[in-house]
């Protein structure tokens, strides 16, 4: 093995015999069974690729990918049907937290103990003993049995452990937040010392944000294969549409069947062919495709008069290119386009991002942006883009478009698209709250020592 390579992983399969009964288990391992009496499960099938010293590679896919599996056969928890995989050098892993602790223990005697279940000996255990403690932070409940830990104490001491055994290789596994925001930032300094101190690090997690940050390169995995591999946010692209149900064959299902749960939200998919918006969706030289590369809410809430509909929209990056990922400070467009079935005075065009847990971020509509179109006829087709630039933290938002107006002296919602799509902000400098304040800062030494 090349001295330049940590990992090499070279056309892992990994099956699973699957038996209805017992008995079958019991006679195929005994060999007493003419035909196989199980099936066959692959949750992984034939994988490669090489991560070098030093290099930070991260793994993603949806649940059932085989993202776990690969871990546990890096480190040697499982074994694989077919292939190989070559480690250079001591490696650590993050896996299921506390998983070799002995309840009846205490803390300071499963520390002994899985110190020496990763090849270490009592002294080596011993040189480490007060960086461990510390970075737990549980104080005298390390000298009591585990089983009366919190959960917080819990994980907090096993990944203590995990991390600071020194290795020249960490694997990681979904386990880089646990216990409160304090020991979370601790944990998330520890892994930037790591990548500083040159040492080579592999992780699974569904934090896209964490993903981008860290990550040299990343490795998607799907349904047990290795369907990519490349730069953090490529991947991530392609990881939320297979999250969201959009890649490949899934998209032309979304074409017959429309989106979200109101299926008579777009014309061009409830009319007949020779309706109003058909017709002038077809004259219309663009096209009406842009919806038909996002992954749409299944749960999207769609309502309105339908005196004005939305037929299409989308997210374009500072390129132009159709996403649903946006780097944290360029600059994207939000477009979409609305049919109009009657004369409507004054329409009003809006946006709004909001936290997944609901909590309106922000927002703006045509009205406040000075930006106005007067008595707009049937058969119109407007489109209307708001361009900005990303100040948003990294995380995931939802996105809500709507077209309204006033009647009467009352606002009325002609049609709004609640939680349409989720946009993921990919950051590498996540300030304190919702956005960040772009403050120009400047250090000066005003007096020597």
């Amino acid at each position: 093995m090349s001295e330049n390579y940590a990992i090499r992983v070279r056309d892992v399969t990994k099956m699973y015999k699957l038996f209805q009964h017992n008995k079958d288990r019991l006679l195929d391992a005994l060999g007493l069974t003419r035909r196989p009496r199980y099936q066959e499960h692959y949750a992984l099938r034939h994988v490669s690729f090489d991560i070098s010293r030093g290099e930070t590679v991260g793994i993603i896919g949806i649940n059932g990918a085989g993202k776990s599996t690969i871990l546990k056969i890096i480190t040697g928890v499982l074994s694989p049907t077919e292939g190989e995989v070559e480690i250079n050098g001591r490696i650590s892993a993050l896996l299921e937290l506390g998983a070799g602790f002995n309840m009846e223990y205490s803390g300071i005697e499963n520390i002994y103990l899985n110190g020496t279940m990763m090849g270490y000996s009592r002294e080596e255990v011993d040189a480490r003993m007060e960086d461990i403690l510390k970075f737990a932070d549980i104080g005298d409940f390390v000298h009591q049995p585990v089983k009366k830990y919190s959960s917080g104490m819990f994980v907090r001491l096993a990944f203590a452990l995990a991390i600071n055994i020194d290795p020249e290789i960490l694997v990681v596994d979904e386990a880089l937040s646990v216990g409160d925001v304090f020991f979370q930032a601790k944990c998330y300094q520890k892994f930037e010392d790591f990548k500083q101190e040159g040492k080579t690090i592999l992780f699974v997690s569904h934090d896209l944000s964490s993903i981008t940050k860290y990550c040299d390169r990343v490795v998607l995995l799907h349904k047990g294969e290795m369907l990519a591999e490349g730069t953090p946010k490529e991947m991530v692209d392609l990881y939320k549409k297979i999250l969201t149900g959009s890649y490949k064959d899934r998209m032309e299902e979304e074409r017959k069947h429309g989106f979200g749960t109101d299926q008579t939200a777009l014309p061009s998919q409830s009319a007949g062919p020779q309706s109003g918006v058909q017709s002038v969706l077809q004259s219309d030289t663009h096209g009406t495709d842009w919806k038909y590369s996002f992954a749409v809410n299944p749960l999207v809430s769609s309502y309105g008069s339908k005196e004005a509909e939305i037929v299409d929209f989308s997210i374009l990056d500072e390129g132009g290119g159709l996403t649903d990922t946006i780097i944290k400070g360029s600059r994207f467009t939000i477009r979409y386009r609305v049919f109009f079935n009657h004369d409507v005075q004054d329409p009003i065009f809006t946006f709004t991002f909001k936290t997944i847990k609901g909590t309106d971020v922000t927002g703006t509509n045509s009205m406040i942006e000075k930006k106005l179109i007067h008595d707009v006829k049937e058969g119109a087709l407007v489109e209307v883009a708001f361009e900005q630039d990303m100040t948003l933290q990294g995380g995931e938002y939802l996105l809500s478009i709507s077209c309204t107006g006033f009647e009467n002296g009352e606002l009325k919602a002609y049609h709004r698209l609640y939680d349409l799509l989720n946009i993921t902000v990919i950051s590498d400098k996540n300030t304190v709250g919702f956005y960040d304040m772009e403050s120009d800062v400047t250090i000066r030494e005003i007096k020597a020592s």
